[in-house]
């Protein structure tokens, strides 16, 4: 499997290793109380020991060795801390070559860029380095922060998908922002 790393100006993307405990718990520890209904907020990472951490960074490895799931943390350069993660989950090889990717920062670290940051690296870095033709974020109709993050990384809005996700117990729709590799707008 390739080894897949990025850096940025501020911001290093790259799987996580069992030596990232510490900081990871830590961005999670630090998180401050919800601001709105997408942000998680904070998390006691307690339950969460470094064991656990192990072997739930050992099942992103074996999900990346599919070519299924690849899961990256995403660490500021200037003193280590893991700001959060961006995954990017394989919908289709084939002729295809179709991701959809995901994107968590932690709320503390809201408004300051990381967000477009790190989805504009690992989009780069999931098309060079895994050969992705296309690339879908799929994101909730009223969560108007992640469509402005979408759009200010240069995704562009495809179509509302109905009843296309599972959440809350219904089905609810989807706003599909895309970007294929070679797009030339």
């Amino acid at each position: 499997m390739t080894r897949l790393m990025i850096e940025t100006e501020r911001l290093i993307l790259r799987p996580f290793q069992s030596s990232d405990y510490e900081q990871w718990s830590i961005g999670f520890d630090n998180r401050l109380p919800s601001t709105y209904k997408y942000d998680d907020g904070y998390e006691d990472s307690t339950p969460y020991t470094k064991k656990w951490f192990v072997d739930w960074i050992k099942g992103f490895q074996e999900t990346a060795d599919q070519d299924d799931v690849y899961i990256l943390g995403v660490f500021r350069k200037e003193d280590g801390a893991n700001i959060g993660n961006i995954e990017v989950v394989k919908i289709l090889r084939q002729d295809y070559d179709w991701a959809m990717m995901g994107y968590s920062i932690h709320n503390q670290f809201f408004r300051q860029g990381y967000g477009k940051e790190s989805v504009q690296a690992a989009t780069e870095l999931f098309f060079s380095e895994l050969n992705f033709h296309r690339i879908e974020l799929q994101i909730n109709v009223d969560n108007e922060p992640s469509q402005k993050l979408a759009e200010s990384a240069g995704f562009q809005f495809e179509c509302v998908r109905k009843d296309f996700f599972y959440e809350g117990g219904k089905w609810i729709d989807q706003l599909i922002y895309y970007k294929n590799r070679n797009n030339s707008w």
